[in-house]
């Protein structure tokens, strides 16, 4: 099978309904009758989807076809040591900590009309691409924060295996300076080496107007870093209110995703017939974990 072939006979497919049941076998999902993409709107997908899930820019991703895994992390801690002549060289104290991540299936359904299909300068090749990334991007984004781990990946802000608690702020409704500060304290240098912050746009807001005694904002005017830090907008994160988690920060690359069944596409067109759409199931099975709970801290309000 050639890429050029499979690409045609897919696109074929997508817009016409032909038939690939018995066909190109090791690039369908059999359990949904869904297909792969083609090579290059693959590579199109992942490019949108980076840019729509801050997750895909700075996770761990790894991908696995087995329908359960067992990860292993290690907790490397120990330094070499300088060994005088004829000593033994001492035991290290590294642990190893056991993930089990599930198969989570996440779906969407994407529809057309069927003027848009039959229009030969209507390029549903991009446009579909780009319309799965949108919506399985955003869907990921708010479960790798918020997710509880039942039937979806477990968030960073999960209450029992998310992000270590940094500091509690002394108020429910405001973050002061001194609050910041700590928290960027209260994740180690190992991890402040590539640690990022993420907040939503009115925590944002908020974290701009705060000062020190001399009258000097905190955050500079016109930058996108924080305390010498890249800021990241995420909207699924919460606004400061009691009881919240409105920042984090740290080292997202502790968070790994596993990834079982990228995204999988195919037509239901007899279902919408009568109005004159066409649709697209698109499929994707995949986990998510944060593996090292201190590499990442977050802001915890006071209830």
């Amino acid at each position: 099978m050639s890429n050029t072939t499979y690409k045609t006979d897919f696109w074929n497919m997508i817009r016409r309904g032909q038939n690939l049941a018995g066909q190109y076998r090791e690039m369908a999902d059999t359990t949904t009758g869904t297909y792969l993409l083609p090579e290059e709107a693959d590579n199109l997908y992942n490019e949108a989807l980076n840019k729509e899930n801050l997750f895909r820019r700075l996770a761990t991703i790894i991908q696995t076809p087995t329908l359960d895994s067992t990860v292993h992390a290690i907790s490397a801690t120990s330094v070499a040591d300088w060994i005088p002549q004829g000593s033994a060289i001492p035991e290290d104290n590294d642990t190893f900590s056991q993930y089990d991540f599930e198969a989570y299936k996440l779906a969407s359904i994407a529809k057309l009309h069927v003027h848009f299909i039959e229009d030969k300068q209507f390029d549903i090749e991009k446009y579909l691409v780009r319309d799965f990334a949108r919506r399985f991007g955003k869907a990921e984004e708010n479960a790798f924060i918020n997710g509880d781990g039942n039937g979806r990946p477990t968030g960073i802000l999960n209450s029992t295996n998310g992000a270590d608690v940094g500091v509690t702020t002394l108020s429910a409704t405001a973050v002061t300076l001194d609050e910041i500060m700590k928290l960027f304290h209260s994740v180690k240098p190992e991890y402040r080496e590539k640690a990022v912050w993420v907040m939503s746009d009115t925590t944002a807001l908020a974290l701009r107007a705060l000062k020190d005694n001399g009258g000097n904002y905190l955050w500079p005017e016109n930058s996108t870093n924080l305390l010498g830090r890249p800021v990241i907008i995420s909207n699924n994160m919460p606004t400061i209110a009691a009881g919240n988690k409105p920042v984090a920060f740290g080292d997202f690359s502790y968070y790994w995703i596993v990834e079982r069944m990228p995204l999988t596409v195919r037509p239901l067109f007899e279902k919408y017939v009568l109005s004159q759409l066409k649709a697209y199931l698109g499929y994707e099975r995949l986990d998510g974990k944060l593996i090292r709970p201190e590499a990442i801290k977050v802001l915890q309000m006071m209830v």
